[in-house]
């Protein structure tokens, strides 16, 4: 699914100053952020890779803050240039911040306010984004960040239109990617918005990543309870949906153990976990269901059963829309990667919804061919597991 906003096109075509020029990429470093995550854009726009049909960026790597600027492991850094060097840039990159809980600078906030009004396309990586949405350049706009840090972002900001299924959204103007790997997909997607197909995958192939990938966030999600709501009234009722999940109930019985009206539970349901409801139900019981069928041997109508969803239908339905692959094909996909001698299985499998576990082991990573997935203009996610069939689509109807 992608991201559909009557701004983007406008946003798009809006001009550049006569100061600024498109080729030029600005990178914005903070002291304290993580240098993975830095070192993404200033791998993708700052080396000259013309003779792999790769078009040149100039990059500018400016400074937000005084310096030197630390990042992981304690390195120091120092940037060439400062935050006046962004005046010139056409695109301006924030890779990450050092702390969701800290606001930035100001004068680094008035540097991309007047960078996005002079036409720049501002861009936020991972927890980039909440520079973005401090400088108010998301403010009714599309985002996403880390999964584990949309909440956050989607709380702090309300009128954020937070979306942590995606990997990353391109607004027009303001871009946003959710974790490391997503910031790669979000820069090869500036290469083929400048430049086309041909240029982003011959700088994919130089990188040895997938030029795009199909999908969204919804694989990574996790089952924890997001990191601010624990003192709210409503933990206690997120809480007993996780344990309850192979019950069949819908939002209107939260709701009601939250004793709240279904509009006044959705709107504070929102405001804490940055999703409506109804899909973060339906998203954990898709988990719960990739769970089980990567560590069980019940059947697809028996994991439908466990996971509350009322029919094998459903289930189908909703997992092929989050995870791009049937059930059953995921599961065959998966257990291609885990010899059969390693399953254990678990002799209690009395409680409802338990599954006999395998170890730990990695998800399937099997990418599919470059062309095998239409590309989806504001989107490009997680890996499908070999063999799966399908692309994801629009999610909606109750489990």
């Amino acid at each position: 699914m992608s991201h559909d906003s009557a701004a983007a096109p406008e946003a798009a075509a809006r001009k550049l100053s006569g100061r600024r020029r498109k080729e030029i990429v600005a990178v914005l470093l903070f002291s304290g952020g993580p240098i993975f995550e830095s070192s993404i854009p200033l791998s993708v726009f700052g080396i000259d890779r013309q003779d792999a049909g790769v078009p040149r960026y100039r990059l500018l790597v400016c400074a937000g803050e005084e310096g030197p600027l630390r990042t992981t492991g304690g390195l120091e850094l120092t940037a060439p240039q400062g935050l006046e060097a962004i005046s010139r840039a056409g695109t301006v990159v924030v890779p990450a911040w050092r702390s969701i809980t800290s606001p930035p600078p100001e004068e680094a906030l008035d540097a991309l306010r007047r960078a996005h009004e002079e036409g720049a396309r501002i861009v936020g990586l991972c927890t980039g984004a909440f520079v973005l949405a401090a400088a108010g350049l998301l403010d009714g706009r599309p985002a996403t960040t880390h999964w584990m840090y949309a909440p956050t972002l989607a709380k702090r900001y309300p009128s954020v239109h937070v979306d942590p299924r995606e990997l990353f959204v391109d607004d027009g103007d303001v871009l946003t990617s959710a974790g490391t790997a997503a910031g790669i997909d979000l820069c090869l997607h500036i290469v083929r918005t400048d430049h086309g197909n041909e240029a982003a995958g011959a700088l994919a192939r130089r990188l040895v990543v997938p030029p795009r990938r199909s999908g969204g966030q919804e694989r990574y999600l996790d089952r924890s309870l997001p990191e601010e709501i624990g003192a709210d009234p409503l933990a206690e009722v997120v809480a007993w949906a996780l344990e309850h999940l192979h019950e069949q109930f819908d939002v209107e019985t939260l709701a009601a153990r939250a004793y709240m009206s279904r509009r006044t539970f959705d709107r504070r349901f929102r405001s804490l976990t940055g999703s409506a409801p109804l899909q973060w139900l339906i998203t954990q019981r898709v988990l719960q269901a990739q769970r089980l069928l990567e560590t069980s041997d019940y059947s697809v109508d028996e994991v439908a059963g466990r996971c509350g969803f009322r029919s094998p239908v459903a289930l189908r339905g909703h997992f092929r829309r989050q995870l791009g692959s049937s059930p059953a094909a995921y599961r065959a996909a998966y257990r291609a990667r885990r010899p059969q001698g390693d399953r254990q299985p678990d002799p209690d499998t009395a409680t409802a919804g338990a599954p006999r576990p395998l170890p730990p082991s990695d998800p399937p990573t099997t990418l599919p061919p470059e062309n095998a997935v239409p590309f989806q203009t504001r989107r490009t996610a997680t890996p499908m597991p070999a063999g799966a069939a399908g692309v994801p689509g629009q999610r909606s109807a109750a489990p």
